[in-house]
């Protein structure tokens, strides 16, 4: 048996392939170069003014751009350093409010910062299971939440590493149950781009003072280095939350938000960049999700996100062995499903963000190590 890494298994094995070479279909970063128009952009505000520190709130520009986006007001938005600020920040916020009352829940398999959060800081957090991998039993989840006393629950949607997208349905029902057991939700729209069929429903009509919205410009424009996010709320929260914000992340960089707020006003938010990219990936995803189903991997319904999470086929029951097994023999990086979830060690997830010449390289290399097995 190998020995498995104390920290981040994204960061072990996307490591590998930045140390070694190879592909990554690890780390979820988008494979493609932002938008042309972007990069010029950001060319013309390196020789402007823009160095030194932005206001804490965010660029105002910038900010204008996203109120009109999203139709939330001015002290119901801030800028943060990325969606991982955001959601530390969220919990920093929390925690400040509740103490070790502090109870999290996620829906199994989970996002790593939303069982990692609670980690750092000693507190509980619930892993609540779907049925049949997608359906969420409200039922069991109420018992839950009241036996636990669960106090913040964090969902995506589209999800990260299982791709499922919440029905308007669902959202409301949870914020309904927050309001009842007085709880906090904290809804990671990262991937709100991403999408299959239909578009993600985000609550931005229904801004209580029990749920966060956060999200970034990262995925949907490719530029995970910029560290742009923002965390929408209600106005009850802006004084103290802001506070927090000047101390955990002081600002988002100057440059990049400048290059974004440009950007948006002259290019329509970039939606047609936006466009093009959620074809790219489901383009993507059908081609690498078909190779999989051949060699009897099981993949659930899958109706968004860059990732595809994977069953291995029942021969196989250990999902670090076999990705390690992987990437020593072809030189493909993916992630096993034990990070997202105790229970799911047979599982695996692969980001198919990338363009398909490398998914079709990296196709033909599980499919000739499966062959091989």
């Amino acid at each position: 048996m190998r020995a498995k890494p104390d920290g981040s298994y994204i960061s072990y094995f996307s490591d590998l392939v930045k140390i070694n070479g190879g592909i990554n279909l690890a780390q979820g970063i988008p494979g493609f170069q932002p938008p042309a128009e972007l990069i010029r952009v950001l060319k013309d505000v390196a020789d402007t003014q823009h160095h030194q520190y932005a206001p804490g709130i965010g660029n105002l520009q910038l900010r204008t751009q996203i109120e009109r986006r999203y139709g939330v007001e001015p002290d119901g938005l801030l800028v943060v350093q990325g969606a991982t600020e955001g959601l530390s920040l969220v919990y920093t916020y929390l925690f400040r409010m509740l103490g070790n009352n502090l109870v999290t829940l996620s829906f199994d398999p989970a996002y790593e910062s939303y069982s990692r959060l609670p980690q750092i800081f000693n507190h509980k957090f619930i892993a609540f299971p779907l049925l049949n991998d997608e359906i969420i039993d409200f039922n069991e989840l109420r018992k839950s939440i009241e036996f636990n006393r669960v106090k913040l629950i964090f969902l995506s949607s589209p999800g990260n590493p299982y791709g499922k997208v919440w029905t308007s349905t669902e959202v409301s029902q949870l914020l309904e149950l927050a309001t009842e057991l007085n709880f906090f939700v904290v809804f990671d729209s990262v991937y709100e781009e991403f999408y299959f069929s239909q578009k993600p429903y985000i609550p931005l009509d229904n801004i209580s003072e029990r749920l966060f919205i956060v999200s970034s410009f990262s995925k949907s424009l490719c530029i995970t280095g910029w560290r742009v996010g923002y965390v929408i709320h209600h106005p009850n929260h802006t004084k103290a939350i802001r506070a927090i914000h000047d101390y955990i992340g002081l600002c988002a960089p100057s440059v990049t938000q400048q290059a974004l707020a440009v950007y948006l006003a002259q290019f329509q938010y970039g939606n047609t960049y936006m466009e093009e990219l959620r074809q790219w990936i489901k383009n993507t995803f059908n081609s690498l999700r078909d190779e999989l189903i051949r060699f009897n991997f099981t993949v659930p319904r899958i109706d968004g996100g860059c990732f595809i999470w994977a069953k291995l086929p029942d021969s196989f029951t250990d999902g670090f062995e076999f990705a390690s097994d992987l990437y020593e023999t072809t030189g493909v990086a993916v992630i096993p499903g034990e990070h997202f979830s105790s229970s799911k060690i047979n599982w695996l997830r692969f980001n198919v963000a990338r363009p398909i010449e490398e998914i079709d390289l990296a196709r033909k290399r599980i499919a000739d190590f499966m062959s091989k097995l």
